[in-house]
């Protein structure tokens, strides 16, 4: 199974939150590839630099290689999927995160219930 995990769920997997218990046992698993998109990483920093997440993109970067997650990055195909999203929604880091999902195809493992509107893919924990 592929896997990418939306920047909330990166989170609470770094952080050991229980938030993230519904889907632990399934990013270890061997037959489970884990991504981390660059959006997430760009959305990291934007929070950082504007005071609503206190953490260091380098240490996430180094978070994800030492989980074995693998980094996924955005490329011009994915936009071409975004640009046939409808918008349930206006947050453009989860309009690219599903564009990305949906164009891989992974699921995407999130704790927002908006994201459930626009695929099947998305794993709501």
């Amino acid at each position: 199974m592929r896997l990418l995990l939306d920047t909330n769920a990166m989170l609470w997997a770094f952080s050991g939150s229980p938030r993230i218990k519904p889907v632990a046992e399934l990013l270890l698993a061997d037959d489970t590839n884990v991504f981390v998109s660059a959006v997430s990483f760009w959305e990291a920093a934007i929070k950082i630099r504007i005071g609503k997440l206190n953490s260091d993109v380098l240490e996430l970067r180094r978070a994800a290689q030492i989980s074995g997650f693998l980094e996924l990055p955005l490329l011009a195909a994915h936009a071409e999927v975004l640009a046939t999203l409808p918008r349930h929604h206006n947050d453009p880091f989860d309009h690219m995160l599903l564009a990305q999902a949906i164009s891989e195809p992974m699921r995407l493992v999130t704790g927002d219930r908006a994201l459930s509107a626009y695929t099947s893919l998305v794993m709501q924990i």
